[in-house]
């Protein structure tokens, strides 16, 4: 009696390109505003920083309206998922609904990191954040500080990133990083493909974020009084 052969995997798309240029935009940004921190070149982490917030913006509109994979409602679900999937019944693609989590309670943590930035300031007040002018200069001090502090935070969550796709790689077999390069994955023949938002939709998200962007900035010099 023979035993029946193991399904054969194919590669299936999983991430389009906006989302795989989001993804590793965002990684360049943030090793490039730590940098700039180091460096204390604030001119440039301050427009790093708003880079961040430009492509959380379009990140937000493309988990509304971007492909399947990449629409929060598609992969955000509750505590029933997770412990299906910890119980080896998730037959999804894109993010599992534990990875859901941590997607999102990352992208949480760069928001904070990047809004507080706003709102920063220098000791001298000669750096200001384009929207400090609108609390006083003991409150933006005090945001300051919270905003080196959060970026520790920020830096040990993204540590546990790294460590849980290491895991994947190392323990389960499974090529966490790959996808999010060729945005396919060897996938099971009968899992349903990515569907694909249209390419114009991805420019009007990308638009609206550059606009959000320039309207926080309107009304005040992102430096000095």
């Amino acid at each position: 009696m023979t035993e029946p052969k193991a399904a054969a995997i194919v590669p299936i798309a999983v991430w389009d390109l906006p989302t795989r240029l989001f993804h590793w935009m965002l990684v360049g940004l943030i090793a490039f505003s730590w940098w700039t921190a180091e460096q204390q070149n604030y001119d440039l982490h301050f427009w790093a920083g708003m880079a961040v917030l430009t492509l959380l913006v379009f990140r937000l509109l493309w988990g509304l309206f971007g492909s399947s994979t990449a629409r929060f409602a598609n992969f955000v679900k509750g505590p029933a998922a997770v412990r299906d999937y910890l119980a080896g019944n998730w037959r999804g693609i894109g993010h599992s609904p534990l990875g859901a989590l941590s997607v999102i309670a990352l992208l949480g943590l760069i928001a904070v990191q990047g809004g507080l930035g706003l709102f920063a300031s220098d000791e001298d007040g000669l750096l200001l954040g384009p929207l400090s002018g609108l609390i006083s200069g003991n409150a933006s001090g005090e945001i300051t500080r919270l905003h080196k502090d959060a970026f520790n935070i920020l830096l040990a969550f993204i540590g546990v990133h790294v460590a849980a796709v290491l895991f994947y790689w190392l323990a389960k077999r499974q090529n966490l990083v790959k996808p999010m390069v060729t945005g396919r994955a060897d996938l099971d023949p009968e899992a349903e493909p990515m569907q694909a938002a249209k390419w114009w939709v991805a420019a009007i998200c990308f638009a609206v974020a550059i606009g959000v962007g320039g309207w926080i900035l309107a009304g005040a010099p992102p430096f000095g009084p």
